[in-house]
This record gives structure tokens, C-alpha cells and sequence, in this order.
């Protein structure tokens, strides 16, 4: 058994969509990033290509490259999971910890738990999420970013 930490952090600004874990969240700012900065999706795939031994998902999708832009970070996701699944690698375990004081992610666990199963091909009741404030302090608190904690458990 092994459990891998994946992290990711993207800005909060107008004129962008808020997807996180593949869901689009309405609120006034979106995430910034060369794909659509899917801030789960990108701490989920580091976590994955970090138990599977495989470079982070900079090196493997970098924003250098003008194939990414915009992208669906699913698609990324996808292309992670065919590479561990040809090492026998299974998830057994997800879970999610954001950081941000907003939006509030709460009504939208669901959405994103159901959509996670559907993409990992595991039981929805094998991924939790939390969502957790920075009391007003910083960059959480100033409503600029999202971060975003995943931790796995795969086993081999």
C-alpha cells in the first residue's frame, strides 16, 4: 500500500470559469492556469504520478506547451490514469482537502464525488472531500487562490 500527497494552488480573477474536480462552481472569479487550472484535478494527478513513481504533472503537461492551453484537466487525468493502470497501480482511496474562503464548495461535493467515480472507475463512497477557511488571513482570506490537498492510497 502506498499513500502519495498531492498539492496545487491557482489565482482567483474575473473573466474565468471555477472548475474544480471537473465541476464548474458559479462564482464571480475563476482559476488561472494554462489549462482550466482545475485546481483538485491538478493536485489529484500529482498525487498519482507521484505513487507511480512518474514526473509531476509540470514536466509531463507543461504550460510551455500550446496543446494545453485551456485544455479540460480531465483529459490530463485520463492520460495519467491509462499510464497507471499499464503498472497495475489501483486507487483505493481519495481525499480532498481545499483551502479557500471562497466559494463555498460544500453544495457541490456531490457533483464532484460522482463525476471523480465516474473518471477514476472507483465507488463513490472512496472519495471524500473538506473544504477548509483561512479565518480571513492571506491569500485565502483576501479571496486570491485556491489551494487544494489530495491525499491517495494505491496499491500496487
Amino acid at each position: 500500500m502506498r499513500a502519495v500527497l498531492g498539492f496545487d494552488l491557482h489565482r482567483l480573477v474575473p473573466g474565468r470559469k471555477c472548475i474544480i474536480c471537473g465541476v464548474e462552481i458559479p462564482y464571480e472569479k475563476g482559476l488561472l492556469g494554462h489549462s482550466d487550472a482545475d485546481v483538485g484535478l491538478h493536485a489529484l494527478i500529482d498525487a498519482l504520478l507521484a505513487g507511480a513513481g512518474l514526473p509531476d504533472i509540470g514536466s509531463l503537461f507543461p504550460d510551455s506547451d500550446p496543446r494545453y492551453k485551456n485544455m479540460d484537466s480531465a483529459l490530463l487525468l485520463k492520460e495519467v490514469l491509462a499510464k497507471i493502470k499499464l503498472l497495475g497501480i489501483k486507487i483505493e482511496f481519495v481525499d480532498f482537502t481545499f483551502i479557500c474562503d471562497e466559494p463555498k464548495l460544500s453544495p457541490y461535493y456531490e457533483k464532484m464525488r460522482k463525476k471523480l467515480a465516474s473518471l477514476l472507475e472507483i465507488s463513490p463512497d472512496h472519495i471524500s472531500f473538506k473544504a477548509k477557511t483561512t479565518e480571513g488571513l492571506g491569500w485565502g482570506g483576501e479571496k486570491e487562490a485556491i489551494a487544494c490537498f489530495c491525499l491517495l492510497t494505491l496499491s500496487p
